[in-house]
């Protein structure tokens, strides 16, 4: 059955149709791309590695192509779309050289004449389940780690976003062997029979809390490796600063980036109440400049939201906080345009308490909420009391304060004086409900996650 792909800057515009995969198709998908990672596997590690490299500077020529689906499909303007490429290339190139890193360990023996260690060997058949929101990064840090530790990969996008993997095995089938990265189109059923084929040995799988839940559950049936990225709620704490403007700029950034859809996205100011006025004026004043628009369009700096659905979800975050007490400071409303487009203008809460539910559950969208605090204590507390614990920022030149913060903060990704947004060459992580398992795609971890682990013992003779 076709699937039409819809621009959520105009949804009258169809902008792609994909076929969508039969359910009868997935048993020779998974046998195909076993088949395939046989013979990948026997390949050393550095063939493995040029011939993924290659794969990236094919798909680094196929940039803006992959940039404008990006932008089509989900929204986002054109100048993040390409710098989404960018990165993702930069942390695959990064997970390459990594993958040529040590992989095992000696150990002194108890036996006389024995040498015991420790290797890897690859997983087997990873099957990769992506969101909307970053259609070609989130699946590449799934991919790459994947290809360069000897496994095969079958990528599932999100039924609104197809086009990046649909390219990225377009590009993988002109430079790698046949069925090593394969691409499956469909809703939730394709993704939860996929998740319970024991033809499959690892399942990284990013998006919302609650499907990340179900996918555990079915990889659970056959004993699948699970690494699963999920929400975030993650604040911002402003204990004091000597460029505040500066500060508030990176909050903005950090808030407003995707239009708001995104895990590591601020969305809690948990700001002094010395500097609760002023903060509040700044971030207004910055949210009112920001005029949503296609993402196409010349000079975007925020698009719509990825759909109707998403659109109204956040609109209700936002009646419901005015119902709960409170003040949309800028923005709160839906901009009509000509075109019908998905369009939420930036907002800003303030009066709002860390009992409200804008408080505690990810919108995800362009709303940020402000909270006032008393003291240092107080704020940690607000900071760490919700269910997500993936990223977390502070700003204060006060070493008392950033320790405390480093210390304590429950959070993956701990960021003083910067906003929430990941190198390359680092651990994306999470706790709390906003991970399970070992990080699946940046770091050094990731190999723990796409490789098993032997110890082998070893004597000359018997």
């Amino acid at each position: 059955m076709p699937i039409e792909i819809r621009n959520p800057a105009a949804p009258s515009e169809i902008v792609a149709t994909f076929d969508e995969t039969p359910m009868d198709a997935l048993d020779d998908c998974v046998a195909s791309a076993r088949q395939a990672q046989a013979d990948w596997a026997a390949k050393p590690q550095p063939e493995r590695g040029a011939l993924v490299a290659k794969y990236i500077d094919e798909l680094e020529a196929r940039g803006e192509d992959i940039a404008l689906s990006i932008t089509k499909e989900m929204g986002k303007p054109l100048a993040e779309a390409r710098g989404e490429v960018g990165k993702a290339v930069g942390e695959a190139r990064a997970c390459i050289g990594r993958a040529s890193a040590p992989i095992g360990e000696v150990f002194p023996s108890q036996i006389p004449g024995t040498v015991a260690y420790s290797t890897r060997r690859p997983r087997g058949v990873i099957l990769g389940i992506n969101p909307w929101n970053f259609p070609f990064s989130t699946p590449m840090r799934k991919a790459i780690p994947a290809l360069v530790y000897g496994n095969a990969i079958i990528l599932k996008p999100a039924s609104l976003t197809p086009g990046a993997i649909a390219l990225m095995a377009e590009v993988a089938a002109e430079v790698l062997p046949k069925d090593l990265v394969q691409s499956v189109i469909g809703g939730g059923a394709l993704g939860q029979t996929l998740s319970e084929h024991d033809g499959i040995d690892a399942i990284s799988f990013t998006g919302s809390v609650e499907v990340g839940k179900r996918v555990a559950m079915a990889a659970a049936g056959h004993l699948a490796e699970v690494s699963l990225e999920l929400g975030g709620k993650n604040p911002a704490i402003l204990n004091d600063a000597s460029n505040l403007d500066a500060a508030l700029d990176q909050i903005m950034a950090a808030a407003f980036a995707v239009c708001g859809q995104r895990c590591t996205a601020v969305s809690r100011v948990i700001v002094h109440r010395d500097l609760e006025a002023e903060a509040v004026s700044g971030l207004a004043a910055r949210a009112e400049a920001m005029q949503p628009m296609d993402g196409a369009a010349d000079g975007a700096k925020i698009g719509p939201l990825s759909s109707a659905q998403q659109l109204e979800d956040v609109d209700g975050f936002v009646t419901r906080a005015r119902g709960e007490g409170a003040i949309v400071a800028a923005g709160g409303d839906k901009p009509e345009t000509e075109t019908g487009g998905y369009f939420y203008a930036p907002t800003i809460l303030s009066n709002v308490t860390r009992h409200m539910e804008v408080a505690r559950d990810e919108v995800f969208g362009p709303v940020l909420s402000v909270i006032a605090y008393d003291t240092v204590d107080e704020a940690m507390s607000i900071a760490n009391d919700v269910a997500f614990g993936l990223s977390s920022c502070l700003y204060s030149e006060r070493t008392d304060v950033v320790e405390r913060f480093v210390a304590e903060s429950e959070s993956g990704m701990i960021h003083v004086n910067a906003g929430s947004f990941p190198e390359n060459h680092v651990p994306f992580v999470g706790i709390k409900d906003s991970a399970m398992g070992v990080g699946g795609s940046n770091g050094p971890s990731t190999i723990q996650f796409y490789t098993t682990e032997h110890t082998v013992y070893r004597r000359a003779a018997v």
